[in-house]
């Protein structure tokens, strides 16, 4: 399956309006019920597991003296769908489901699989750490994740010119989440994690059948 990429990408859902002290409730882990126990058709229609999180678009841009241009920063509201699939065919071969405040590198060991026959993994910046370094190499897997930039200083050549040729290859993975969000109008309208983990369920799988087809379209032309 020569290897296998990484990626996250947020999934918005209804945006919920709550009080200053209702949104402390939630993010303490209580339940609707509790927070609601008066108002059970309101408990109802409220999801308190989604989050709120700011998404970072666009490229970077740069000054003229090389430092970077603010970047626009957007609030977003629900889920974030975790997947990695395999490089050659580029099959969704794991998958989490978390709100969308989690953090990406945090789910790296819940994605990728120790199974696949390629032993490289690719993945962004947010997934490089000490620990996830150490847990693929414990599993001889070779990581092929991004370097960041050092603070206060430029990134080296020879590491720009490495992450250029990593993401050459990562891409590939922005074409499986352009794919469901284009073709599928991926939104969460249910309530919770479980459903909404339900949803994103079937919809992996629903691009794996659509990407079966093309590879067996291709193969009866070929």
């Amino acid at each position: 399956m020569s290897g296998q990429i990484v990626d996250a990408s947020l999934v918005p859902a209804p945006r919920q309006r709550n009080t200053e002290g209702e949104r402390e409730a939630i993010n303490s882990g209580k339940s609707a019920r509790d927070i609601w126990p008066d108002e059970p058709n309101k408990a109802a229609q409220k999801d308190t597991d989604a989050r709120w999180t700011l998404k970072v678009g666009g490229k970077v841009r740069y000054r003229a003296d090389g430092t970077p241009l603010p970047m626009i920063a957007l609030p977003v509201f629900g889920y974030k769908s975790h997947i990695s699939i395999d490089r050659r065919f580029g099959f969704i071969r794991g998958m989490a489901v978390t709100s969308a405040s989690a953090a990406d590198g945090r789910l790296l060991r819940q994605v990728v699989s120790t199974d696949n026959t390629g032993s490289e993994v690719w993945a962004d910046s947010a997934y490089r750490s000490r620990r996830n370094e150490k847990w693929l190499s414990d599993r001889m897997l070779t990581s092929r994740i991004h370097r960041r930039k050092p603070k206060g200083k430029p990134m080296a050549k020879a590491t720009a010119r490495a992450n250029a040729a990593k993401s050459s290859v990562r891409a590939h993975v922005e074409h499986v989440f352009a794919h469901q969000k284009n073709r599928f109008g991926l939104f969460i309208r249910t309530i919770g994690l479980a459903r909404a983990e339900a949803k994103l369920t079937l919809c992996n799988l629903a691009y794996n059948f659509n990407r079966l087809i093309f590879h067996e379209r291709r193969e009866s032309m070929g």
